[in-house]
């Protein structure tokens, strides 16, 4: 990817720099996890067994654990890796909530995990074709990041993602480890959301779903288990698929969102799921166009 620096109408080339993946790239990500990934340091170099996995992290929102490897070797095998980690985190569950609550000062008896979204970030320089061919599957639970620095201190995180129409992992695989770790960790999808819902529910998130992705070209779609997240920086809209209605919480903290026909609901004081302080439930015949100006709001706010 070609990044040029515009002065007075001329275009000048950015040029790349190397960076040091085992120093530089693993202190730089450490440091801003919360920005890049929106998960919170636990530990670094966290060994068990005969593994030793680079960056522990945990994800906040979904309630579970991210292993981060940083790799130069281009020969190694993604799934291959991918699933022998989490097969580690799976068969050691004690362990590495042990190491959650002594990092983040966590009481070991409030501490609930979801182990089934559960997943493993590589970063590298550069993947090769067949790296990159082999996470070609929709429920696959690794994902690669190709990171580059160039010459005006800048830093690109570039996720390489499977195409629309990848097939499922169990199907071919006869991996015993995969089809372990398989029975455990999950990728939800948009289509189990909706799967059995009324089609007024299905034509109405679809709606949602192209105006809130028309906002920015960097929005991205986030399944997790209860809901869907639409994420720029940071998630900004969660929806929760209901018989007969869309729940969607708005990140936005109390008292920040301009609501004159107020329609949302405070949660600011109620246990619920998705991300910030105001609910509402959106039905079938709804003002969409006045629930945009509000998914504004909060786009804005996290971009």
């Amino acid at each position: 990817m070609a990044i040029y620096r515009l002065e007075k109408d001329k275009l000048t080339p950015i040029g790349e720099v190397k960076i040091d993946l085992e120093k530089d790239l693993q202190k730089i990500t450490e440091d801003n996890l919360a920005v890049l990934f929106g998960l919170a340091f636990i530990s670094s170099e966290f060994s068990l067994q005969k593994f030793r996995i680079d960056t522990l992290a945990f994800d906040e929102e979904s309630q579970s654990f991210v292993i981060i490897e940083y790799k130069r070797d281009r020969s190694f095998s993604v799934v291959d890796q991918g699933f022998s980690y989490l097969a580690l985190l799976l068969n050691n569950k004690d362990s590495f909530i042990l190491e959650l609550a002594k990092k983040l000062k966590r009481d070991v008896n409030n501490i609930h995990i979801d182990w089934s979204q559960s997943r493993v970030l590589f970063l590298a320089n550069l993947f090769t074709v067949y790296q990159q061919n082999a996470i070609n599957f929709k429920d696959l639970p690794i994902e690669l990041w190709e990171v580059k620095k160039f010459n005006n201190e800048t830093i690109l995180y570039n996720q390489l993602k499977a195409s629309n129409n990848s097939e499922s992992i169990n199907t071919i695989s006869k991996n015993e480890t995969i089809k372990e770790v398989s029975k455990e960790v999950h990728v939800y999808t948009e289509e189990e959301h909706f799967s059995g819902k009324p089609e007024e529910i299905k034509a109405l998130y679809e709606e949602i779903r192209s105006r809130l992705l028309s906002l920015d070209n960097a929005i991205s779609l986030k399944p997790t288990k209860i809901y869907i997240g639409f994420k720029a920086k940071k998630n900004f809209i969660s929806i929760e698929f209901q018989r007969s209605q869309l729940k969607i919480w708005l990140n936005l903290s109390m008292g920040i969102l301009d609501d004159p026909k107020n329609i949302t609901i405070d949660v600011s004081n109620k246990g619920h799921h998705g991300n910030g302080d105001y609910e509402i439930n959106l039905k079938p015949g709804d003002d969409v166009d006045y629930f945009m100006l509000l998914a504004k709001q909060a786009y804005q706010k996290n971009s």
